[in-house]
């Protein structure tokens, strides 16, 4: 299992930055290889990514929600992965976003890529992609 841990900065205000990252369903446009969030019941989400080619399907379980504070997960199946991602003010217009990832690569690719940091770039580049996205409109819709 590998472990994976990032922030970002963001130019919002904590809750702009919770409310953004709470609606998954807007994920697919910000978060590369994300094609599609469907939130299935308050806690279950099904996800559907795709990267280089390769499309997976999963569930995961929200396990904790704290308004403001923090959204911890983990998955029920397909990938193997656990995570917690929390929120922190910085100011009233700066927000701390930290995630938390532990990830089990499968099969000879995903521990290569895993070994090499491939997804330790996605999680980052994310961040990154988030960044943008609620700096740019942090009142937009999701």
């Amino acid at each position: 299992m590998s472990h994976i841990a990032e922030s970002v900065e963001v130019a919002v205000p904590l809750m702009a930055a919770y409310e953004q990252w709470s609606r998954v369903t807007a994920f697919p446009r910000y978060m590369h290889g994300v094609e599609q969030v469907v939130q299935t019941s308050d806690t279950t989400v099904h996800w559907v990514a795709g990267v280089d080619g390769v499309q997976r399907e999963f569930e995961t379980e929200i396990t904790e929600r704290v308004p403001g504070e923090r959204i911890a997960w983990r998955s029920v199946s397909g990938t193997e992965q656990s995570g917690v991602v929390t929120f922190h003010a910085l100011g009233d217009r700066q927000t701390r976003v930290m995630i938390q990832l532990d990830h089990t690569p499968h099969g000879v690719l995903d521990t290569i890529g895993d070994r090499l940091g491939f997804v330790a770039h996605e999680v980052h580049r994310c961040l990154q992609d988030f960044k943008q996205h609620v700096e740019s409109d942090p009142a937009q819709p999701g």
